[in-house]
């Protein structure tokens, strides 16, 4: 059961999603937990070319289209002024980027946003690829994922690239709230987006976001997948408050990671060797992880 978050569809139904859309679901919990007295910086991507063809909207709160590489430029502009207006405090200003904005293309704009230590909420939605323009692989694609930037072939299996440790590497900027949340356990991303909100300076949840379409399985199949990949130990599912890392849904008795992999078309070339080598990665990271937070504080905490 989910408490105290607005009833009211702020991300409107009649949009161009794909049916199953990982991305699109993430963003209606996350106007529900945040409510109508939000402005969204919307970055180039899914859902800015989903939600707003003109002259139509998908949005019932205040909604700025960014590029690929300046949303967190813009949403620093929208902050200062609100707070030259007197009316930041009570108003949420949310950046939505995927992961080729945040992962890559926008990282040095939410960097030095994050240095500067502007008063916003920057989220990660994360589908693994460049998905409007055809599929191509980002620091964020998993390893061996097919794309049509890392073909599978006879000699290169896929992306044989490691995922970036985003959440990690915006921590080590001092920020005080880092998160990571799944559509998969809803409760717990609106949550941590409430709880961000009540925090002053930049904060940044990483969401994970199935695509039926860039990973090839069925659209229903879409909250199936995001739990696997948390069964799975694929998404680790944790909060860095104030230096500190915490588990805050640990999975003990992880599923193998061939029960996540083998539903998705953009894997069906691995070999069992392929996988085994998978299975390693799952789990070096994933204990590296409950190695920081036994820890106690890891991260220096500069706002």
């Amino acid at each position: 059961m989910i408490n105290n978050f607005s009833e009211e569809e702020l991300f409107a139904s009649g949009h161009r999603a794909c049916a199953g859309c990982g991305e699109a679901l993430t963003v209606r919990w996350i106007l529900k937990a945040a409510g109508k007295n939000t402005v969204i910086v919307s970055n180039t991507g899914c859902m800015e070319v989903v939600s707003s063809p003109y002259p139509e909207t998908a949005w019932e709160v205040p909604w700025v289209h960014a590029a690929f590489e300046n949303g967190p430029a813009v949403a620093s502009g929208i902050v200062e002024g609100l707070k030259k207006q007197g009316k930041k405090d009570g108003t949420n200003v949310i950046v939505i980027g995927g992961d080729g904005s945040s992962f890559d293309i926008g990282f040095q704009s939410l960097s030095g946003a994050l240095e500067r230590g502007h008063d916003f909420l920057y989220v990660a939605t994360d589908n693994e690829a460049y998905m409007n323009t055809g599929v191509q692989r980002s620091s964020a694609t998993f390893p061996y994922a097919n794309t049509t930037t890392t073909p599978a072939g006879t000699k290169i299996p896929g992306k044989e690239k490691p995922k970036k440790l985003l959440p990690l590497i915006v921590a080590s900027h001092g920020i005080k709230y880092t998160a990571t949340a799944s559509i998969a356990n809803i409760p717990d991303l609106v949550k941590k987006v409430k709880k961000a909100l009540t925090i002053k300076g930049p904060k940044f949840l990483h969401t994970f976001c199935p695509c039926p379409v860039g990973w090839n399985y069925p659209g229903e199949k879409t909250i199936e997948m995001a739990k696997l990949a948390i069964e799975t130990g694929v998404t680790p599912i944790y909060e860095i408050e104030n230096g500190e890392l915490k588990f805050t849904q640990k999975i003990e008795n992880r599923k193998p990671v061939e029960e996540y992999l083998k539903h998705q078309g953009r894997f069906k070339h691995l070999t069992p060797e392929l996988i085994k080598e998978i299975q390693k990665y799952v789990d070096d990271r994933y204990n590296f992880l409950l190695g920081l937070s036994e820890k106690g504080q890891v991260f220096d905490v500069l706002y």
